[in-house]
């Protein structure tokens, strides 16, 4: 397979859709990212931990509807181009 923007493109999204389906209570609460650990006060530096779980939960709540969108179009171009 070659490198192409295609395939970087294809790459990005299986990784957002990863980001997508973690599950707070089945899973991210039992490697210890669950919502209730690593929240600083008011003030506060928030830590990459604290940081890279608000990503998390954007793009749960964010990408939900477009994630579907992409998704049909992407299942569409690979039935159609291969």
């Amino acid at each position: 397979m070659a490198f192409t923007l295609y395939s970087l493109l294809q790459a990005a999204l299986l990784f957002v859709n990863a980001m997508a389906v973690l599950h707070e209570e089945r899973f991210l609460r039992h490697v210890a990212w669950g919502s209730d650990q690593g929240i600083g006060g008011f003030g506060e530096e928030m830590g990459i931990k604290a940081q890279l779980m608000n990503l998390i939960r954007s793009v749960r709540t964010i990408m939900r509807v477009p994630l579907i969108a992409v998704n049909s179009v992407t299942i569409v171009l690979l039935l159609l181009f291969g």
